[in-house]
């Protein structure tokens, strides 16, 4: 008989432990999709003040779009890495305000025509659609974590060692998502 419990409590110890490991590979997987879109923003951020600069060229009276992207560059700059929520909103208003810039720049048809705008403009594309491929794949990580935390039995685990909910990376505001009205 005794055999038999030292069995079950074996058993139970392997299967408390491929739990607890399951759950620290998805939260490994969250902080690595974070990273993810983390160098992607950064990546358009370092591409923005070039862009700015090439519109400045041929749009310089459009000084307040130009500024609203500096200024929303910046404040992207200044949210902590930790705060997804925080990142997202900031994200959000700053791709509304690139919206715009692109919109200032279809008035301008030597613009459209340069090569550096165009070159950036493509870069910039890529960018954005490489930040939309690592937003699904941390979604997803933190999908596979919060599902695990919740579940049984490994909410038992993730409570023990406080494995904790992760923040999805969405936009919050309507208003980010519509597509920027540009009047001239």
């Amino acid at each position: 008989m005794s055999w038999i419990i030292l069995a079950l409590l074996i058993a139970l110890s392997v299967f408390a432990i491929f739990l607890y490991n399951s759950l620290v590979k998805k939260r490994q997987m969250v902080e690595e999709g974070w990273s993810g879109i983390d160098v992607q923003l950064k990546r358009r951020a370092n591409l923005i003040p070039n862009l700015v600069e090439t519109v400045k060229g041929y749009a310089g009276h459009e000084q307040e779009t130009l500024d609203a992207v500096t200024k929303l560059r910046a404040s992207v700059g200044s949210v902590p890495s930790g705060d997804v929520a925080g990142r997202a909103k900031a994200e959000g208003a700053l791709g509304q305000a690139l919206g715009r810039l692109f919109a200032v720049a279809e008035a301008y048809p030597d613009l459209k025509a340069s090569e550096n705008f165009s070159d950036l403009h493509n870069s910039l594309d890529e960018i954005e659609n490489a930040i939309q491929m690592a937003r699904r794949y941390y979604n997803g990580a933190v999908r596979g974590l919060n599902v695990a935390v919740e579940s049984f039995p490994s909410n038992l685990i993730a409570n023990q060692f406080k494995f904790e909910k992760a923040e999805y990376f969405e936009i919050e505001d309507e208003a980010d998502r519509a597509v920027p009205k540009v009047e001239f």
